[in-house]
């Protein structure tokens, strides 16, 4: 199958690159290389691989790229939180406008098949249990509760402390940062467009993605990549809050295999799905392994927060699973241990 790739060249899209390689597929990539998302400039694609080197808001640049496409996997995006008003342009040009720029010419193309690169954060903080009220939405935590020291996020009817739970795609969307608004309104344009067009839409919500390649050293990186960058420097790990945070890291090759599938795989309507390893950890946790692997000094927990950080997002990744058959094939100790290796 022929494929265009946008965001070919970052973190995820070079191991969603390989993996469509090894599946037989021809792959044309198109990344504008912007500064902000890659440390370094330059990329230099595999052997037989077509790069377009081009922005998603330029509508004549898409048009070329979409030329004898069948289906498209779309990756490039501006990350991060997002945490100043100030960012929310950037973010609503350069992810949403580029996506409604990208489905435009899908639709001008004849391109009906597409799996976007979604995320976690569409759910904030996701699902609670409440021993009273059964599974409620938490209310955003309130800065002087969290200067406070109380990281935990009540429940919103009574104030009780609530139990963890694992999030299903049928949750209700709650973004709570400018990252996470623009992700929520790419999965409606392309929704928007599938009722139009007829097409199919696979919009995989990944989790904490870690593994070789993550950026280091940026604003928007994962906490993996910055532990691990402070490990190198002989610095300990600053864990914010009380490190409890639950998490789902879920390794970036286990995450390309389970692109690829939708992309082969989905061909009607619009679904989401969950992609994660199924086994919550703690930031501690994952401090701690990583200050293992490498002989480092023991992490250190700060009680730091950030304002629009959710406290526990952890993914039920069940429908993937069933529909697409796909499995996780790297658990957490392997992980860790590879990424101390690197």
């Amino acid at each position: 199958m022929k494929t265009l790739l946008t965001g070919g060249a970052g973190f995820i899209g070079q191991h969603v690159l390989r993996e469509l390689l090894a599946r037989g597929h021809e792959v044309r990539v198109l990344d504008s290389l912007r500064p902000d998302v890659h440390a370094v400039r330059g990329w230099t694609p595999p052997a037989g691989v077509e790069f377009v080197t081009g922005d998603v808001r330029d509508a004549g640049m898409i048009d070329r790229a979409l030329s004898g496409v069948e289906a498209v996997l779309h990756l490039a995006a501006k990350v991060g939180l997002g945490v100043d008003v100030g960012d929310l342009p950037d973010y609503a040009s350069s992810n949403d406008a580029g996506t409604a720029e990208l489905l435009a010419g899908m639709a001008r193309a004849g391109v009906s098949r597409l799996t976007l690169a979604s995320s976690m954060v569409v759910y904030g903080e996701g699902v609670g249990h409440c021993p009273e009220h059964g599974p409620v939405m938490p209310a955003p935590r309130a800065e002087h509760e969290l200067a406070a020291g109380r990281f935990e996020p009540p429940c919103p009817s009574c104030g009780h402390p609530l139990a963890t739970a694992l999030v299903s795609e049928s949750a209700p969307l709650d973004p709570r940062n400018a990252y996470a608004s623009s992700k929520v309104a790419q999965e409606f344009y392309c929704g928007n467009w599938a009722r139009v067009t007829g097409g199919a839409v696979a919009a995989m919500r990944y989790h904490n993605v870690y593994g070789p390649g993550m950026p280091r050293n940026t604003p928007y990186a994962g906490v993996a990549a910055i532990f691990t960058s402070a490990l190198r420097r002989g610095e300990a790990p600053r864990v914010f809050e009380d490190g409890g945070q639950r998490r789902d890291f879920v390794h970036v090759r286990d995450v390309a295999a389970a692109t690829v599938a939708a992309c082969e795989k989905h061909r009607a309507g619009v679904r989401a799905f969950n992609v994660g390893s199924g086994t919550p950890r703690t930031v501690g946790e994952m401090a701690r392994a990583l200050s293992d692997a490498l002989n480092g000094p023991r992490p250190v927990v700060t009680g730091q927060y950030r304002l629009g950080d959710v406290r526990h997002i952890t993914a039920d990744s069940s429908r993937l699973r069933q529909e697409l058959d796909w499995r996780p094939r790297i658990d957490f100790a392997n992980g860790m241990a590879e990424l101390a290796s690197l």
